[in-house]
């Protein structure tokens, strides 16, 4: 141990006071400069994986981001939903008070899968005192009649079905026709309308109540486009439905006749 301490001096004597040693340095230096690096090799490593840890926590911080901005447009489309049932409901209200009989609000609870058959189902039945044949509307015009009564539950079929038929009037004139669904739940028409007859497009259609289907009065749909038809006698007219037939969730059932339920020319 004193000998290598002896000579560590001398060296470092030597190298202190001449330039003898100089290349002997300068080579242990290239040999030592791997060893330097390796050895700092740790820190370099800490500080790639506090990058990685960051970028990952960015990540992960976006992403939730993105849940919660999901989340909140979530709740904001609902609450828009929320008001228009809202105002859904006011407006069902409003034609209730128009009536001058007792009326029962139901609500829309399944509908036919077949896109041919336009029946309803909806939540009032026998305990509610439902039954067979009773009109259905909502806040616009008529919608259909009940067609089967269950114990908490009824079907009914819409005006729109391709097998429905109704006689109607027009309310301007009192000149009655039959008013036939096609499957297009915004669209009905005029069955053996005659060139010479008084109608014009804007025309407000109401049940006329014979057949005793339907009681007199109910608003059925405005005519809003009157053709001929090539090779026939008589003309193809087009009737909008008042009331909203794929969209109603909530509707009134009435046992008797519409005395006050009026809509509006400006609603067409």
């Amino acid at each position: 141990m004193l000998i290598l301490i002896f000579v560590a001096f001398f060296l470092l004597l030597i190298d202190a006071t001449t330039q003898w040693l100089k290349p002997v340095r300068i080579w242990f230096s290239g040999t030592v400069t791997p060893v330097h690096s390796l050895a700092l090799f740790p820190n370099w490593a800490d500080g790639v994986i506090d990058d990685i840890s960051s970028s990952l926590s960015l990540k992960e911080k976006n992403k939730l981001q993105n849940i919660e901005l999901l989340i909140l447009k979530a709740r904001l489309q609902k609450m828009a939903e929320l008001s228009s049932e809202n105002l859904r409901l006011r407006n069902l209200l409003h034609a209730s008070e128009l009536l001058q009989n007792n009326v029962l609000v139901a609500e829309l609870i399944g509908q036919s899968l077949d896109p041919l058959s336009h029946t309803i189902l909806i939540n009032r039945g026998e305990d509610y005192g439902v039954f067979k044949g009773q009109a259905i509307l909502d806040s616009e015009g008529l919608m259909g009649q009940v067609i089967e009564v269950y114990k908490s539950s009824s079907k009914a079929l819409l005006i729109s079905d391709s097998l429905h038929a109704m006689p109607v009037k027009i309310s301007r004139n009192g000149m009655r026709f039959v008013a036939e669904g096609n499957g297009n739940f915004r669209n009905l028409t005029l069955r053996y309308v005659s060139p010479s007859s008084e109608i014009i497009v804007g025309d407000l259609l109401v049940s006329s109540g014979l057949g005793k289907r339907y009681p007199a009065g109910y608003p059925v749909g405005w005519i809003t486009s009157i053709n001929p038809i090539k090779g026939s006698p008589y003309l193809n007219v087009n009737v909008k439905p008042t009331a909203q037939l794929d969209r109603s969730r909530y509707m009134l059932l009435v046992s008797q006749s519409i005395e006050k339920f009026k809509v509006g020319q400006d609603e067409k």
